[in-house]
């Protein structure tokens, strides 16, 4: 029995499609349709309610689209506003689980790096979740406010001495700690992965939460049946909510397969 219905993903921009290219690299055969809300990216520095108001109607434009499934790609609503994926009457994955599982496994030391928005370093997610299976790790979160611009402008060469110098700032305090991983806790810090990693130096575990999400969304379509069991490459529809002069070279490298400006829907915001 194959289901082709998509899977639907949502982000606050762009970053989310790292999570796209982990889901086809992990469900070459799986529909998806991705939502990135590049007309109020970024949710970072939101309320809490504003926060759940945008990932409920991130949802429910979704759930229009008849998927089968929905993950918030976006950490800020994983660690704010998990709870608005109760009421779906479909599976629903956040991102930040996932990735603590992961870092707890790779970690040697039991120092945890946590990077996220001022909205997911606040909310100390996954710090709660961290520390409920591993009493005695230590976390150490910091909020990295102008990554996710930096990364929605395309400002995201490894060398950029911009880039460099926002790595160092936001870094310095994890390297200090002596963490040996470090959880990418926003979908957009993949992007600077290089830059990260040049920092931190190579003894030093990236936790990408996508690819941890992937995994765990293959694991549970396989065990529900939910599997599109097509030999077809997937088809993957691109919707957002405002129009980025930019958006087909910046979701190319996110995606890391061309993308044409003709592939990209823009969704109506009165419609969300």
């Amino acid at each position: 029995m194959s289901d082709e219905r998509p899977i639907g993903v949502f982000d606050s921009g762009l970053g989310g499609l790292t999570v796209v290219r982990q889901l086809i690299r992990c469900l070459p055969h799986e529909n998806i349709v991705y939502f990135g809300d590049t007309g109020r990216v970024p949710y970072g520095n939101r309320s809490r309610e504003t926060i759940q108001k945008y990932a409920l109607q991130d949802e429910d434009f979704l759930m229009r689209q008849g998927v089968k499934l929905i993950i918030a790609a976006c950490g800020t609503v994983s660690s704010m506003a998990p709870e608005t994926g109760d009421r779906l009457p479909v599976p629903f994955f956040e991102v930040v689980s996932h990735a603590v599982k992961a870092a707890l496994k790779a970690t040697r030391n039991g120092r945890i790096g946590v990077l996220g928005t001022a909205a997911t370093v606040a909310s100390e997610a996954h710090k709660r979740q961290i520390l409920a299976l591993e009493p005695s790790a230590q976390v150490i979160a910091n909020a990295c406010p102008l990554f996710v611009p930096l990364v929605e402008d395309g400002i995201i060469e490894r060398d950029d001495p911009v880039v460099c110098e926002m790595t160092r700032r936001y870094l310095q305090p994890l390297v200090e700690a002596g963490v040996d991983t470090v959880i990418l806790g926003c979908t957009h810090y993949p992007i600077l992965r290089d830059s990260i990693a040049d920092y931190l130096g190579a003894n030093v575990v990236l936790i990408d939460s996508g690819a941890a999400t992937a995994e765990a969304v293959r694991d549970a379509l396989q065990s529900q049946g939910l599997c599109n069991s097509g030999h077809s490459t997937g088809m993957h529809r691109l919707c957002i909510s405002d129009r980025v002069s930019s958006f087909a070279r910046i979701a190319s490298l996110l995606l890391g397969e061309p993308v044409m400006a003709g592939q990209i829907e823009r969704v109506d915001m009165d419609l969300l």
